[in-house]
Parts: C-alpha cells; sequence; structure tokens
C-alpha cells in the first residue's frame, strides 16, 4: 500500500511539473508573459484621418490576437514628430507602439535639431501598406476632369489654396512635386492630419488637397468632394474612373504614403517576435483586407513585414526624400 501511495505522489508531483512547464512555454496571453496588460499604439495625427484609419483596423486584430486591447491614441502636431518623440522617449517594453508614415524618412530633412534619430531611437517592426494619393477638391470648385483642374491652377496660382496635414506629411510632399512639376504656387494651409483638412475641405475652405485613397475614397464615392487623378502609375481599383497623373498629365510622377510599425529601441527579442507575429495575422485578416481594398490599397507582401526589411527601406526612403526636400527649399519647425 505504502509503495502504491508513493507512486500516486511521485505521479502527481510529474503532472504538476509538466503542467507548469506547459504554462510557462504557453501563449502569449498566459500569466506573466507580454501583453498581460493593455497596449498603447500611438498615432502622431489626429483622429479621422487615413492613419488613423490603418492604424485602428490593426488594433483590432491585434486586441483579437493578443487577448489584450490595444488603444489607439492619437498624438498630434509638428508633422508627427511630437507623437514620434513621445514613442522614442517610452519604455522599451512592447506596450507603447506607433503606426505612421512616409513623415517618418522626411523628418530628418525638415526639421533641425530633432529630438530623435528616425533610424537609431527606434525599434522596426515591419511595413503595412502602400497607399495611393489623390488628387481632390472641394465639391463647388468648378473644374470637372484632370486637364481642367491642371488648367485652373495654373489660371488661379497666388489666388488658389491647398490643404496638408503639415509640414512634411505625405498630403504637403504630394502637393510640393505637384506644384514643382506643373511650375506653379499656391499657397499652402496646414492642419494636424487630414482628417480636420478634410472636414475643412468638405466645407469649403481651402479649395485642393492631395490626400491618401483611405481618406478620400468614401468622401469621392459620396460627392462631398471630387476627385481627378491618382498619383500611382497604375489605377485603382476602388476609384476605377480616376486617371492616373502618370498617364498624360505629368508622366513619370509617382507618390505613395506607406504605412508601417515601430516600437522603441531596444525591446526584448520575444516581444518584438510576438508583435511582428501578430502584425502579420493583421495583415491576413480577412476584415483588415476587405476594408484595404475598399480604401484603394492593400497590405504589403509579407517579405517586407520585419524588422530588416523595414530598417532598409527606411533607409532609402531618407535618402530619397532628402534630395527632394532640400531642392524644395522646405523646411518646418517642431
Amino acid at each position: 500500500m505504502t509503495c502504491f501511495r508513493r507512486s500516486l505522489l511521485t505521479g502527481a508531483l510529474a503532472a504538476s511539473a509538466a503542467l507548469a512547464t506547459a504554462l510557462m512555454a504557453g501563449p502569449s496571453f498566459a500569466q506573466g508573459a507580454y501583453p498581460n496588460k493593455p497596449v498603447t499604439l500611438i498615432v502622431p495625427a489626429a483622429a479621422g484621418g487615413p492613419t488613423d484609419t490603418v492604424a485602428r483596423l490593426i488594433a483590432e486584430s491585434m486586441t483579437k490576437t493578443f487577448g489584450q486591447t490595444v488603444v489607439v491614441e492619437n498624438v498630434g502636431g509638428a508633422g508627427g514628430t511630437i507623437g514620434m518623440a513621445k514613442v522614442a522617449r517610452a519604455a522599451p517594453d512592447g506596450y507603447t507602439i506607433a503606426v505612421w508614415h512616409i513623415a517618418q524618412s522626411t523628418a530628418p530633412a525638415l526639421y533641425d535639431g530633432l529630438k530623435y534619430d528616425v533610424v537609431g531611437d527606434f525599434d522596426h517592426l515591419g511595413r503595412i501598406t502602400d497607399v495611393p494619393m489623390t488628387l481632390v477638391s472641394k465639391a463647388g470648385l468648378p473644374p470637372k476632369d484632370i486637364a481642367e483642374i491642371v488648367a485652373w491652377m495654373k489660371a488661379n496660382q497666388g489666388k488658389a489654396t491647398y490643404g496638408h496635414a503639415g509640414i512634411g506629411s505625405a498630403s504637403h510632399l504630394c502637393m510640393l512635386i505637384l506644384m514643382k512639376e506643373l511650375g506653379i504656387k499656391m499657397e499652402g494651409v496646414g492642419y494636424r492630419g487630414t482628417g480636420p483638412a478634410m472636414n475643412d475641405l468638405i466645407s469649403g475652405t481651402f479649395d485642393v488637397m492631395c490626400d491618401q485613397t483611405t481618406n478620400t475614397t468614401g468622401h469621392i464615392k459620396d460627392g462631398r468632394i471630387k476627385g481627378y487623378a491618382v498619383t500611382t502609375k497604375s489605377k485603382v481599383s476602388s476609384l476605377p474612373d480616376l486617371p492616373t497623373l502618370d498617364g498624360g498629365t505629368l508622366p513619370g510622377f509617382e507618390v505613395s504614403a506607406w504605412h508601417a510599425l515601430w516600437a522603441p529601441k531596444g525591446l526584448p527579442k520575444d516581444v518584438t517576435d510576438k508583435l511582428v507575429a501578430a502584425l502579420k495575422v493583421a495583415l491576413k485578416d480577412p476584415k483588415v483586407k476587405e476594408r484595404f481594398a475598399s480604401l484603394g490599397t492593400e497590405p504589403v507582401a509579407e517579405t517586407q513585414v520585419s524588422p530588416e526589411a523595414l530598417k532598409t527601406y527606411l533607409e532609402s526612403e531618407v535618402k530619397r526624400w532628402d534630395a527632394v526636400i532640400k531642392a524644395a527649399g522646405v523646411k518646418a519647425s517642431n
């Protein structure tokens, strides 16, 4: 009997040890594993804009993956540098991450005394999507097509106004390049994001804007604004009636606003791995893919969803935009 009891006790202890081992190696939501509390996802722009739309789709999917809420926090202003500075200063524990876009690559050329290194002060987790831009106007503007809006801008330069989401934002850079190619000048009206800029375009406060399809598609379809052309070399499926600027009006014209996921420099490897894995899950999520498609974009190839790929891409984009911004003679204050 004593041997039988000893055998039972030994078996129970072995089972307990096996259970403990399984829990330690278990899924991310096991007690004590990352994440075991809500994650803050910073968007360095106002709510309602295109980056906010992308970020909230990613946050919703990550919430399901992690079993913890991923809360979007909008920190707009100064072309996104306020929000990204906050991310750079945050603890590298995975509980502060950011979705931002092309402006991460333009900041070094635009801002003297930038308070962070866009490459060295962040962990680069992966790209999300490349979003086409659209040339749009307030609904009451007379031009009906791309030829007419170009003629109108040329005839009204000095009086015509354009809106943008801050110096160095994708909407600002697109208009800079467009004006350079057309040989015209217009007065810019800056906002803390394209969400509030779009509201003012709809109300007729300014004339034209170059903005991402994620922010313009629905408004074009509803007739609240006019759409004239897309800035990619291929037409956009969600806006099939819009021609490309490259297709005759401005041969060679191409601008898109890419988005990516970042965190403060120094994440533990296991946390990095979980964030990258969750991002890959999000980009395969049917709801995310369907919503992206309705907005004229799609997830990047999975090969681009990695720290190494994003870092390499960012470095190349910094070089590209440094030349463009210096040639335009543009500077911003933060």
